[in-house]
């Protein structure tokens, strides 16, 4: 617990460090790379690269310092962090090497304005923080290894099937070697691959892309060209092979009740939705889909939905927009006219692609009237507000 000096030393200082955090972010992973390699492959290089990583932590910093005083708002806000790191197996022992390394940049950064008493305060404030990181956590891995089918740490799994879904897009069915059952997840929700690749680990995240089924886990990964992961799975597993997977995670799940759907994806963001579709019609509720692809060729799990359209006729809205065809419902992207069209009223909007697309969709729905509390959003990556890109 911090004491009364170092609270208002904190109080006093934040807007400083505040104001140089996405500088100190910058120097942090690089400095923590440097001195603990082995934390690397926890980290995708990419969003590393693009600045992702460090606003990413960098804005859940300043939203901690904002909101520590309510503990429960501090617990619901922290979710999203404590979901990526279950799904990264992060274990207590590594928070030290964060917490150490992180007031190493503060100190690079801020200079002779770091006075030890500050120091101080800073480092029982991150103290503070990864103490209730480390019990959330903990938490989530013994609820998970007590389920049937769940496990702590690791499991492997082969891929035991894969399909070919559009041009860019293949699905990998994943069985337990152990041949035990497969804890339920819901529908919505990633987990957690590691890989080892010319024997050096590497994790990701991929959505489950299809409903519990107590057997198997269904990923369907898009074949980026610069993407070290999503190549070595086309390339090399597409056939068979053996990946580590750890418990699934992720908040981007249905809100209970009766209130209608409104599903919208681009690319590959249908990987979350198409389960979170066939759960709410299998609870009678509207279901609108409406997907953006570039072409027919780039459309994935086209029969799936043809089945759900077939099955459910009066519950589900099936709507294609193909930016180069017009094969689809649309021809060109999705604007605010289109959704305004299919919108239900009274509706949960959740929505998955590029992050231009989600930012347009986001301020879209928000003109239309349709209230916080009902639209909702996954990045693939790092998580951040939507308008953190074209605002850094």
């Amino acid at each position: 617990m911090l004491t009364q000096d170092q609270e208002a030393l904190i109080a006093a200082t934040a807007p400083v460090v505040a104001e140089h955090l996405n500088t100190i972010t910058q120097r942090f992973y690089p400095l923590m790379f440097e001195r603990y390699p082995s934390v690397k492959p926890l980290f995708n290089q990419v969003h590393q690269q693009n600045g992702a990583q460090p606003r990413a932590l960098a804005g859940a910093v300043l939203a901690y310092v904002g909101i520590r005083q309510d503990p429960v708002k501090a617990r619901e806000t922290l979710e999203t962090v404590v979901n990526k790191h279950v799904s990264l197996g992060i274990l207590p022992e590594q928070y030290p090497i964060v917490g150490e390394c992180l007031m190493m940049a503060i100190g690079e950064v801020l200079g002779d304005a770091l006075t030890p008493e500050i120091a101080d305060a800073w480092g029982a404030l991150y103290q503070e923080l990864a103490d209730l990181l480390i019990d959330l956590e903990e938490n989530r891995y013994q609820e998970f290894e007590q389920r049937e089918g769940g496990w702590r740490g690791t499991r492997r799994f082969h891929v035991a099937a894969s399909q070919q879904e559009s041009a860019v897009i293949r699905s990998f069915i994943l069985e337990p070697e152990d041949g035990g059952p497969v804890a339920a997840h819901a529908p919505g929700q990633y987990i957690g691959v590691k890989v080892t690749i010319d024997g050096e680990p590497v994790h990701r995240h991929y959505s489950l892309s299809a409903t519990p089924n107590g057997r198997a886990y269904r990923v369907s990964i898009k074949r980026e060209n610069d993407g070290r992961v999503s190549r070595y799975f086309h390339d090399q597993l597409a056939n068979g092979g053996v990946v580590e997977l750890l418990p699934p995670a992720g908040e981007m799940t249905l809100v209970p009740g009766e209130a209608p759907l409104m599903l919208i994806s681009g690319g590959v963001g249908q990987t979350p939705l198409l389960p979170m579709a066939k759960q709410a019609l299998g609870q009678g509720r509207r279901v609108v889909y409406l997907h953006a692809a570039q072409t027919p060729e780039h459309w994935a799990f086209a029969d799936e939905l043809r089945a759900l359209e077939k099955a459910y006729p009066l519950q589900f809205t099936l709507v294609t927009v193909f930016e180069q065809s017009d094969a689809g419902d649309h021809q060109g992207r999705l604007n605010q006219a289109l959704l305004a069209d299919y919108l239900p009223e009274g509706a949960h909007c959740y929505f998955v692609g590029p992050h231009g697309m989600m930012e347009a969709v986001e301020q879209s729905l928000k003109q239309l009237g349709v209230a916080d509390s009902h639209r909702h959003y996954e990045h693939f990556g790092p998580a951040m507000p939507l308008n953190a890109v074209s605002a850094a």
